[in-house]
């Protein structure tokens, strides 16, 4: 009886130590990553299929943008400016929603919906795990490809007004910065004014490509007092504002023959209807995201938002600059960013996601190794001997 009570009691501890990896291994996920040091090159594009011998064949096809000015509303849920009080707390960003030149989407934010993995997607385009929310108290460095580093190689001038999370990330990235902590949770107004505050003087100045704003008042009122607070409704009409200020910025400098500006609206993610994030629910995923150029058509009127992933910005706002796509980036091209573009840049801007996508899968996948052009040369020449 003695050693059938040992017996059993190790099989309890082999079986549970066996369910405790099980859980790690799919709570922890191994990433679909290429290489985490490795970077893409304009050099190692492929040439365009039946076109490789002209002199452009190998190359990204023109930037679509000048300068781009990325908005990140903290905790914006996508209702906050779709829903039913997105006309009343967001009137400007509404009209631009409805009838100005616009693409619109409710851009996917996939779990753990805290701040800095929300950061490293939306600029690497690859899908960081839960082991990220543990370093979201101390963020690292982010030596990952990604639209940062990307644009920086490239010679553009960052600047990035906001959460600090992003000076952690990228500390050697931008041409000027001033980072706001977001650990004092009952601060919603100064820890946006700090932001604000920049605006007018650098809105001004031609010594940038790319501006960064990361606003986190919103998201402190969700943690103070839910979706639903009184305090909701003028924070979003400040927000509003700041939009509105940007976008007549970006228009007054708008020059014949130039190329246009961007402007992206967008959230990292939003808030359950606790007011808190982190979690896989509609409200905590469904971010809004707007992209605003006068390369766009002007819209006629309110239409339902399409749907992506919060990924595709990253592939998409790199080819749209003229930039490589970040090597282990999973998203695919929104469309309709490049429709103005010539049927034959819109077939290129495919198949560079396209290749992009498939170095990742063959990097990433054992598997993929097994059938190589190789391999299946050898096998037809066996077939044809026989």
């Amino acid at each position: 009886m003695r050693v059938s009570s040992s017996v059993f009691a190790s099989c309890c501890l082999i079986f549970e130590l066996f369910g405790l990896a099980l859980f790690l291994r799919g709570f922890f996920p191994v990433p679909v990553k290429s290489s985490f040091s490795s970077k893409s090159k304009l050099s190692d594009l492929p040439a365009e299929p039946l076109a490789g011998n002209g002199p452009n064949a190998s190359k990204v096809p023109p930037p679509l943008f000048k300068r781009v000015v990325i908005v990140l509303i903290d905790a914006l849920r996508e209702d906050f400016v779709f829903g039913p009080n997105g006309a009343k707390y967001m009137p400007y960003t509404r009209h631009l929603v409805e009838r100005g030149s616009t693409h619109s989407f409710v851009a996917k934010a996939r779990a753990p919906t805290v701040t800095m993995p929300r950061i490293k997607a939306l600029t690497t385009g690859s899908i960081p795990g839960f082991i990220d929310v543990v370093m979201n108290l101390n963020s690292p460095a982010l030596y990952e490809d990604n639209l940062l580093w990307q644009a920086k190689t490239a010679g553009k001038r960052i600047i990035f007004y906001g959460d600090d999370t992003w000076v952690r990330l990228f500390p050697k990235h931008f041409l000027e910065y001033d980072g706001t902590t977001s650990f004092f949770v009952s601060d919603y107004t100064e820890v946006d004014n700090n932001v604000t505050r920049h605006l007018d003087s650098t809105l001004k100045r031609d010594d940038w490509d790319m501006l960064i704003l990361h606003y986190l008042g919103l998201d402190h009122i969700g943690h103070i007092s839910g979706p639903h607070s009184s305090l909701v409704g003028p924070k979003l009409l400040e927000m509003d504002d700041v939009l509105k200020k940007i976008h007549a910025a970006l228009i007054s400098r708008e020059t014949e023959g130039s190329l246009p500006n961007l402007l992206v609206l967008c959230g990292d993610h939003g808030m359950s209807e606790t007011g808190s994030h982190g979690g896989s629910s509609e409200p905590e995923i469904n971010t809004p995201l707007v992209l605003i150029s006068p390369a766009f058509k002007r819209k006629v009127g309110m239409e339902k938002p399409s749907v992506v992933e919060q990924v595709d910005l990253a592939p998409t706002l790199l080819l749209s600059l003229g930039l490589p796509i970040s090597q282990n980036s999973v998203g695919r091209l929104i469309a309709p960013v490049f429709e103005e573009t010539t049927l034959r840049e819109q077939l290129r801007y495919l198949h560079l996601n396209g290749h992009q996508l498939s170095c990742l899968l063959r990097d990433s996948t054992v598997e993929y190794q097994k059938d190589t052009p190789t391999t299946r040369a050898t096998n037809e020449e066996e077939v044809a001997t026989l």
